[in-house]
This record gives C-alpha cells, sequence and structure tokens, in this order.
C-alpha cells in the first residue's frame, strides 16, 4: 500500500463541488459562535478585573483605618 492510497482513505474530495456549501456555513457559524465567545470571556474578565480592584481598595483603606 503507498502512502497516496492511505492519504486516499482519509481524504475524500467530491466532484459536486456544491457539497462544500455545509461546511462553508457551518465554518462560518461556528467562527462565529467562537469570536463571540472571546468576546464574552474578554467582558467577563475585565469586570471581573474591576470588582477585584474595588476589593483591593477597600481592604487597603481598611487596613489604613485598623493601623491608625
Amino acid at each position: 500500500m503507498t502512502f497516496s492510497s492511505v492519504l486516499g482513505l482519509f481524504l475524500y474530495f467530491p466532484e459536486d463541488k456544491s457539497e462544500y456549501i455545509p461546511a462553508f456555513i457551518q465554518l462560518v457559524i461556528f467562527s462565529l459562535f467562537a469570536y463571540f465567545a472571546v468576546k464574552f470571556f474578554i467582558k467577563l474578565s475585565k469586570r471581573e478585573e474591576k470588582k477585584a480592584k474595588e476589593l483591593e481598595e477597600h481592604l487597603k483603606m481598611q487596613s489604613q483605618e485598623k493601623n491608625s
């Protein structure tokens, strides 16, 4: 068995190129989902960072009041 015949078992290139359309649509849909998921996690991360900074400032102020 040659390399090209083994590779032929795993690769399928259809003669009718319209069979690529559903795959392209799925690629676009999943790419959009991935993009919006990344944007969501970035927004969530920034929100959590803001909360952490506020908590840090609050604890710093309490610490200063306690030491005074």
